[in-house]
This record gives structure tokens, sequence and C-alpha cells, in this order.
């Protein structure tokens, strides 16, 4: 009973939140003692002092590497604390009092700050699992195409192999441009153009390049694929899937914006969520293309399997959630952190790591012993920054920098360039102070 119980709670409020009475109507059918609130008192947010204060980093270093794995804000510490104690404190009851309704408010938090349906979001515990979730269950043809890039992480390299080795699907992989600091839309958009196929299915790229800092145009590439998909039978589109991770909480934008098909992140990098969070979004017209991989647990499926109830449609992002026990504490905080940068504001944010690591590649295209990857414009930039320095490693430079205290990281391909990536915490002092230590490495 407790089981079945907990599979109708969550059913109804996943169910539940695509519109803020249904989701409100959910938490109500959910209802329980309500857990340990964070203090009622937020913080003012109005200045980058008081949103650096949210976050413990250490004050003796300068960390510009905070888009491998978040430090939680305040709000967010508080609240993986608050449900940490209650399910430590009585497990089963906190557990089956907060289940539906704590996944419906992450929902909901989710949806606002996209700019789209929660019913379309798929819940997951990182980029990586994102991207196997999805890809494991694209629809492919044998002979179909997919196209991906020599740019992309492992994790997407990886996820369309094993799928294609299921589905007899080919995969091809090729640049987008020849100089990562000098590429432009045109180039970018016209080599994806170029290299598509009549049979070609799926096009996978990832919105900014974590191995030189480079961001797609992914609306310019979204629209060049309108008039070729307006040509082609529904099973046949060119669907557009997105690795968004480094771009999410860096630009002011919403995934209609886009305009991709999918899109995949984790919320535990540039967002500030829950280590071990992310999310999977599709087109409602998308969606069907995909198929789950891992039993969801939506409650009226799990009663239509009992045959309890007749079968009926059920919530797509609901169904593509893998079910299962999570690390809930860390889940059920997920919306704190859409809230956070929401109290900060979008705009903001953008323009504020934008303008740090605007300052930042200026300094460095002007020092003579240093190459900078990175494009200079910010439509074709986001947060990373990479970088060499003369008669250095990439990694040699991270250790240097790392014995001065400032925090840098090494890429993680094949290509390899030292990396910073000013974020919100950051100052303008920092980035100075990162600058003269760069200069000091001549």
């Amino acid at each position: 009973m407790l089981r079945r119980d907990f599979l109708v709670r969550t059913g109804l409020a996943l169910g539940g939140t695509l519109a803020a009475a249904r989701v409100r109507a959910a938490a109500a059918a959910a209802a329980g003692p309500a857990p340990a609130a964070a203090p009622a008192g937020l913080p003012r947010l109005d200045d980058w002092a008081s949103v650096r204060a949210q976050f413990n980093l250490s004050r003796e270093h300068a960390n510009f590497a905070g888009f491998f794995l978040a430090s939680h804000p305040k709000p967010v510490r508080d609240a993986i604390e608050a449900h940490r104690r209650g399910l430590d404190e009585n497990p089963i009851g906190y557990f089956f009092d907060n289940v539906g309704r704590r996944e419906g408010e992450v929902l909901a938090a989710a949806a606002e700050y996209l700019g789209v349906s929660g019913e379309d979001i798929a819940l997951t515990d990182s980029t990586t699992m994102g991207l196997g979730l999805l890809y494991s269950g694209l629809k492919l043809r044998p002979g179909q195409d997919v196209l991906t890039t020599v740019h992309d992480h492992y994790s997407t390299d990886q996820s369309l192999k094993l799928r294609a080795a299921k589905t007899g699907a080919t995969v091809r992989q090729i640049a987008l441009y020849k100089n990562p600091a000098e590429a432009n839309e045109p180039e970018i958009v016209g080599s994806i153009v170029r290299a598509l196929k009549p049979h070609t299915r799926v096009l996978a790229v990832t919105w900014v390049h974590s191995v030189s800092g480079v961001k797609l145009p992914v609306r310019a590439i979204a629209d060049a694929l309108a008039p070729l998909n307006a040509k082609r039978a529904e099973a046949d589109r060119v669907l557009l899937c997105v690795d968004g991770v480094h771009g999410l909480a860096v630009d002011d934008v919403t995934l209609p914006d886009l305009g991709c098909d999918f899109f995949v992140a984790g919320t535990h990098k540039w967002l500030f969520g829950p280590r071990g969070t992310g999310l999977v979004w599709g087109k409602p017209s998308a969606w069907p293309a995909a198929t789950a991989t891992i039993p969801c647990f939506y409650g009226p499926a799990y009663l239509m399997w009992e045959k309890v109830i007749p079968p009926a449609p059920i919530p797509v992002g609901a169904s593509m959630s893998p079910g299962g026990f999570h690390s809930f504490e860390h889940r059920w905080a997920l919306g704190e952190a859409f809230k956070f940068h929401q109290r900060i504001g979008k705009a903001r944010v953008g323009a504020r790591i934008h303008a740090l690591n605007r300052q930042l590649k200026e300094g460095l295209r002007a020092m003579k012993h240093v190459t900078l990857h990175t494009p200079m414009d910010d439509k074709l930039s986001a947060g990373i920054v990479c970088f060499d320095v003369a008669g250095l490693r990439p990694n040699q430079v991270v250790e240097r920098l790392g014995a001065r205290k400032v925090i840098a990281t090494e890429t993680p391909y094949a290509v390899k360039y030292a990396r910073l990536a000013a974020n919100v915490w950051n100052t303008e002092q920092e980035v100075e102070r990162v600058l003269t230590e760069i200069r000091a490495l001549a």
C-alpha cells in the first residue's frame, strides 16, 4: 500500500505541472506536514557583493572553475539541509509527505525559467544521463544518418555510437570551424548545411564548446533547418538536439528562443543547482521521436499496469524521467536554484558573466605570450575562456596558477587548452589579479 501510495502521489503531482492551478491542486492532493523551511528573510541580491556572499567558496582562492561543479548558494544549501534533516528523522514519513508536491514544484520552477511546459521536462541526474536517455531512445532506422561534430563531449560521442550500433544508423562527425577564435555564424551554419544528407535524421550539437569556449548560434542553425524540414515527412525531419549545459543560466534566453527540438543539461553547473541534478526538454512535436529507457514512477502508469484503471496518455516528461530512488534532498532543492537566478534577474546574470569574461579575454588578447582560442564576440562565446601560454603545456599553466591560488582547468579533450571561466561571484579585481598572474608566466 505504501508503494502504491507513493506512485499515485508522484503521478498526480508530476502530471499537474503545466498550469499553476493544476500544480496547486496536485500539491493539495499530496498534502502533508511541511518540511523545515529555509529562513523566511531572504537576503537582498541587488548588488554583486550580496550575490557573492551567498556562496561558501574559499576567499583565499580566485575560483575561475565554477562551471565544472556548482558551489551551492545559501537558498539551495538551506533547502538541501531541510530535506536531508526530514529524511534522516523520519525517512518514510517525510518521503510520502513530500515526494509528489516537491517534484511538482521543481518542474514548475524549471518551466517558468525555461519558458516551456513542465509536462515536457524530464528530470535526470546529469547532462550525461540526459544525453544517454535521449539518444538511447531515439527512433532511428537502419541507414539513417546522425550528424555531430568533432567539438562535442565524450558523453555525446559515446551515446550516439551506442545508439547507432543498436539501430543500424550511421554517425558522422564534422568540424564547424577552422580556428575557434575566428569562428563566425556563416562558417558554422554553412558547415552544417553542406554536411546534411537526405537521410540525416539527427543533428547533435553542443551549445557552448567546453574545448574552446565557442558558443554556437543555435537559433540560426534551427532557422537553416526549417526550410529543409518543411519538405520532409515527419519521420525524416532533422531533429536538432542540443547539449546546453554551458549555456543554461549564462545567456538570457528561453528554450523556444533557441528553436531546438531537444535540450539536455545538467543543472549543477552554471545554474548552481544541487549536485546530481539535470533535465531533458523536448518540443511536444519532437517527443514522439523518442521512447523511454528506464521505467518511470508516474502513479497512473503503475495503476494501468495493475489494471486498476484503463490505459490513458502519460505526460511525456513524466514518462521520460527515470524512476527509482534518487538523492531526494538534492532533487527537491533544485527549484531553489531556478528561483535564485530569477531573483537576481536572468538578464543581469548574463550581462555580468559576459562582462567579466570580456574583460578576461581582452586582457589575454593583449599579451604577446598568450594565444586566445575563444571568440571575442559575445554572440559566439559565453562564460568559458580557453587559451595557451607560450612555452608551457596547459596542465603546467593550471598548476602554476593553482600555486598562486587561482583555480583554472584544462580541457578534457584530445586538443588541450587552459581554461578560465568568470562567474557571478567573481569581481573585476579578481579578473585583474588573474591577468597579472598570467603576465608573470611570460
